[in-house]
């Protein structure tokens, strides 16, 4: 099976969650799912504004590894988790990355060839 090495088709997608336990189930369900190959969670403070008031909340940050052909799907999983109205689900492109760790992120994930 060839792999995959472009660095640009792999991502980070970041995703807050309102709890650990939320972030934890995200998480899990994306790697059992193979649309993750690692899912990296911490705790983090945001500021932010919705419906029009200003918020300063702990949330867990979720930081995603995976191929970004699989976004659709990996984000469609996400919101079936999700407890937020308008969660944070955003894709990073990765420009450049050692060869040996994009080979093992495409071995972890089911991408339709």
């Amino acid at each position: 099976m060839e792999q995959n090495l472009d660095a640009a088709s792999y991502g980070v997608v970041m995703v807050t969650a309102a709890s650990r336990d939320e972030a934890e189930a995200i998480a899990q369900n994306l790697i059992a799912s193979k649309l993750a190959a690692c899912v990296s969670i911490m705790p983090i403070r945001s500021i932010y504004t919705w419906q029009g008031e200003v918020h300063n909340e702990e949330e867990w940050q979720l930081l995603i590894k995976t191929d970004l052909a699989l976004f659709e799907t990996l984000e469609a999983k996400i919101r079936e988790f999700h407890s937020y109205e308008v969660p944070e689900i955003i894709a990073l492109p990765i420009l450049n990355g050692s060869a040996p760790y994009l080979g093992w992120i495409s071995q972890q994930l089911t991408v339709d060839s």
